[in-house]
């Protein structure tokens, strides 16, 4: 029994890490210039292989009920939607347990880092992708801005941040603040071909973060990161939602010259944003926008824009985002307990950074780092409600 029990482990954590594999490999090239025709049947197949992960783990009852109860709103979004991503989400946090995330997110890092360095280099030797791009990005004039094999400079920018925030979520315990200084100036040094200051000012922010909850920083300090993050958490959420109940504002005042104070407030934060707010209603239907959003939203609201808060609302529907935003805010109470203190500046730079763009609102399981984070602290949530209880 031993002998099989050891089998059944190894074969589960086999099943499991070929599946983040699969997932990181199709963000990468997801990122390139390439076009990847078997995109879908890549995600069916890491569905199938989390499930095998599952299938060969032990849960308690109280967490086979957690799965159940997480797989029946996965199934309702993705019969009312067509979406998979909220099911997919979900095998994949059940899968999690008894995985070294710590060591599993490492990998992902590591991986995604040389993937980068890849599409990087095929594009300045010339040999794929694009180094620059020019065109009128919303900002008053024809601009070249690089791009280095990554379609927008967007695009680049934002995977410096990215991989900026998970490795300093992974090392930021044991950095010294010499480190920070090489950190930033390669967060420079690439803000200075691409021209992306969103990107910039939220990696500001999270190292800001980060330097608060690191190891060598006193108790008071750590804990007030921890609540800054909170804050940050909280209030991107109610700056996108009053987004969309207003953007109807910025249509007025472009269209119908409303110039009242409250209009003029969003017309000016639309200017703040570059325009994202003005997407939302430069549609017949002005898609994006609470008017929009249902329940379990529907096929129909497949509309692109940046605002990733606002996107999960209207492409998943309310309940499914006030669930995920709840699990968030439990587990940064969880995290902060257990002085887990990098792990909120995590949640908090992606909850920054979706606010203005939708890189963590995908069908990519792999560019979102919080799922990781789900799927190793929902066991023991769950374990320590259970504790309480007895």
């Amino acid at each position: 029994m031993r002998e099989k029990g050891s089998i059944f482990t190894k074969a589960a954590y086999i099943f499991f890490y070929v599946g983040v594999i699969l997932e990181v490999l199709v963000v990468i090239v997801d990122k390139s210039a390439y076009t990847n025709p078997i995109e879908g049947r890549l995600f069916q197949v890491t569905f199938l292989l989390f499930l095998m992960k599952i299938w060969l783990t032990r849960y308690s009852r109280r967490e086979y009920l957690t799965i159940v109860l997480f797989c029946l709103v996965g199934s309702v979004s993705y019969f009312v939607t067509g979406r998979n991503e909220v099911i997919r989400l979900v095998v994949f946090a059940a899968a999690c347990k008894d995985v070294d995330m710590d060591r599993c997110l490492r990998m992902v890092f590591y991986m995604t880092l040389v993937g980068c360095a890849a599409i990087i280099l095929l594009s300045v030797t010339g040999i794929f992708g694009a180094v620059s791009l020019t065109q009128e990005y919303g900002r008053g004039g024809v601009e070249t801005r690089y791009t280095l094999g990554m379609g927008h400079p967007n695009a680049l920018q934002c995977m410096v941040w990215a991989l900026t925030t998970l490795g300093l979520y992974l090392y930021g315990n044991g950095i010294k603040w010499y480190h920070y200084l090489i950190v930033l100036a390669v967060n420079i040094f690439f803000f200075l071909l691409t021209d992306s200051k969103t990107s910039l000012l939220v990696t500001l922010c999270t190292m800001v973060l980060a330097y608060m909850a690191g190891d060598r920083r006193m108790p008071g300090v750590k804990k007030a990161g921890a609540w800054i993050g909170a804050g940050i958490m909280v209030i991107s959420i109610g700056i996108s939602v009053a987004i969309a109940c207003s953007a109807y504002r910025v249509y007025n005042y472009v269209w119908h010259g409303d110039r009242t104070p409250i209009t003029r407030f969003y017309a000016w934060l639309n200017g703040v944003l570059n325009g994202r707010i003005r997407i939302l209603v430069e549609n017949d239907g002005f898609e994006g926008t609470v008017s929009t959003w249902r329940i379990f939203s529907r096929p129909e609201n497949n509309y692109y824009f940046d605002m990733g808060w606002i996107r999960l609302f209207y492409w998943y529907g309310i309940i499914p985002a006030c669930i995920f935003i709840a699990v968030l805010l439990v587990m940064m109470l969880y995290c902060y307990r257990k002085k887990q203190y990098l792990a909120i500046m995590l949640i908090a730079s992606f909850a920054l950074y979706t606010v203005i763009e939708a890189h963590a609102v995908s069908v990519y399981l792999a560019r979102n780092y919080v799922f990781f984070l789900i799927g190793m602290f929902w066991c023991p949530l769950i374990a320590q409600k259970q504790e309480g209880k007895g």
